[in-house]
């Protein structure tokens, strides 16, 4: 897939009217927001393979889950006076750099080095992650996190300057001044612009202001959304930190609001903070349409415990621009570190060496020396996740690379 031009644009908000009433869309379909089966596209009546069809101009857009600048993922990184994090992540670059749009999740504090770097539980990562990070593809990324507020408003206006001095498509979350939570960033691909929005449903500390990180609610939710489409976006991305960690159910919170999204007319909500994998799902828009909802994107990079929380996916999301329709896939991935029993036993978590993120399909030689070998398989963890991705709708094991 080609990109016809990269662009970063910043809108500032218009505050519109709302024309309520969205009613009527909703004797088509189920309470919930989920399409209903009398009303969900089949294969055989429009809802298209999970190959897209190699003769339609298609967008591609990959989702990865928590990057944690954990204290050993800083450790290991370190090198000759700098931060070496692209090291870790080098297998995904071509497949990133080749692709459309690739969202990625700042899950903690990237405040720089001016600061003191820190990692679990009140984190500050170097400016070489947010560097790295845009060295391996990734394009458009989240800021907010539960963990923004870590440290001070300082800290976070360091962060925006960092991503600032990156050459990506859109960054959202954290904010500098109030003025700038009034922004919406947007971008184009393939003559199609689209507006990236991004929230917390939750910060590990109060807040000291309003505009520092992105709070989420419906009344601003609603009000950004709105301007997005004011300023032209075809297509809408929503990130959402929510949802109860290690749990690979969806609970109730995330289903009311992902349907209040589809029904303010959000194209992808792109969810994290449970460290695990949770279901796909599509549901009915406002307007027509569907809203793809990836619950959970699990980690990315990063160095936890749980083999669930090592054990994740790169999800798929193509845009055929001739139809419009979406097709869903994933590919499973596996971070690796190695930590003997001994350095387990007593819990010396710098112990934890060798980090290297991979495709789950190329793991077999890492994963033998894993501490977690001895407690699960990769047969296991694959079946575990097409499992839960698959709970509620169709997403197709494909080779992304391909």
């Amino acid at each position: 897939m080609r990109r016809i031009f990269r662009r970063k644009t910043v809108i500032v908000i218009i505050i519109v009217g709302l024309v309520a009433s969205a009613a009527a869309a909703y004797v088509l379909f189920r309470s919930d927001g989920r399409v209903s089966d009398e009303n969900r596209p089949s294969a055989g009546n429009g809802q298209q393979e999970a190959t897209p069809p190699e003769n339609d101009q298609t967008i591609r857009i990959l989702l990865t889950g928590d990057i944690i600048a954990h204290d050993s993922l800083n450790e290991n990184a370190e090198s000759d006076g700098g931060y070496d994090y692209l090291q870790f992540m080098s297998t995904f670059q071509s497949v990133f750099q080749s692709s459309d749009i690739v969202f990625c999740n700042q899950s903690t504090l990237i405040g720089g080095d001016t600061f003191p770097i820190t990692g679990y539980p009140s984190f500050n990562a170097p400016a070489a992650l947010a560097r790295d990070m845009a060295a391996v593809g990734c394009n458009v990324i989240n800021t907010a996190s539960n963990h923004s507020f870590d440290k001070t408003q300082s800290h976070i206006d360091a962060n925006v300057q960092i991503w600032e001095q990156q050459d990506v498509f859109a960054v959202a979350g954290q904010n500098a001044s109030a003025e700038a939570q009034n922004d919406i960033a947007t971008f184009t691909v393939e003559g199609k612009t689209f507006a990236f929005l991004a929230y917390t449903t939750y910060s590990n500390v109060t807040p000291p202001n309003s505009y520092g990180v992105n709070m989420y609610s419906r009344e601003r939710a609603s009000t950004q959304i709105a301007a997005a489409r004011a300023a032209g976006a075809d297509y809408i991305m929503t990130s959402m930190r929510w949802g109860t960690e290690y749990a690979d159910s969806v609970n109730s919170f995330q289903k009311a609001e992902a349907a209040f999204l589809a029904g303010e007319g959000v194209d992808i909500i792109v969810g994290h903070g449970p460290h695990v994998l949770q279901p796909v799902d599509r549901l009915s828009r406002a307007g027509g349409g569907e809203t793809i909802v990836w619950y959970s994107l699990g980690n990315f990079l990063q160095t936890q415990l749980e083999p669930e929380a090592l054990f994740n996916a790169i999800g798929v999301v193509d845009i055929n621009l001739s139809s419009g329709q979406t097709t869903l896939a994933y590919e499973p991935i596996y971070m690796h570190y190695e930590w003997t029993p001994q350095e387990r036993a007593r819990g010396d978590l710098l112990q934890r060496k060798n980090l290297q993120l991979t495709w789950l399909d190329e793991a077999d030689d890492l994963f033998a020396r894993s501490p977690l070998s001895g407690e699960t398989s990769i047969e296991q963890q694959a079946t575990r996740i097409r499992e839960v991705l698959n709970r509620f709708t169709p997403v197709e094991l494909i080779d992304i690379s391909q």
